[in-house]
């Protein structure tokens, strides 16, 4: 009998103690996490936008992101979540098969992304005058910015952000 009222008092001590583990390890985590000067991940108000027409490689746009006043967070090396209208085939696809290095942006440091509207060789495609563009997983705060030029759009794809404007050229295959 002894046993039996032994096991639940065994049992709920054990509890305690696992407790009493995980909230050590979660103020300690907490600790560490306060004490680190852990760059944030931007979203799409943290940044200023420019756009510019440029003519390498057939002709793209190149993004300009750069952090607003007083904010410092970085965007990671995916392409941006963009669009020139509403329709699916407007958005942007990759033109990069792999991750780049992340961009920390603070001051006048700048992450650039480029777009090319037109990956086809025809005649084909529709005219925007405006990029919908939002930091990828930001896209319910996304920003319309005026394109410095009218741009026929088939098919569009952006690289990837980088740190260097020449990595974000978006060359055709």
């Amino acid at each position: 009998m002894r046993s039996r009222f032994t096991a639940p008092s065994a049992r709920l001590a054990l509890a305690a103690l696992a407790a009493v583990a995980v909230t050590a390890t979660a103020t300690a985590t907490a600790t560490a996490d306060s004490r680190s000067s852990a760059v944030r991940a931007c979203v799409t108000k943290d940044l200023t936008y420019k756009v510019s027409s440029k003519t390498q490689a057939g002709g793209y746009f190149l993004v300009t992101a750069k952090a607003k006043s007083g904010v410092t967070c970085y965007l990671e090396g995916v392409f941006p979540s963009a669009s020139f209208g509403s329709a699916a085939d407007t958005e942007v696809s990759p033109a990069e098969h792999a991750v780049s290095e992340r961009v920390t942006l603070s001051g006048s440091t700048a992450a650039y992304a480029g777009i090319n509207p037109k990956t086809t060789n025809d005649d084909h495609g529709r005219q925007f005058d405006f990029l919908h563009l939002a930091v990828a997983g930001d896209e319910s705060n996304a920003v319309t910015l005026t394109l410095p030029e009218t741009a026929t759009v088939d098919r569009p794809v952006a690289t990837n952000w980088h740190a260097d404007p020449a990595d974000a050229v978006p060359f055709s295959s």
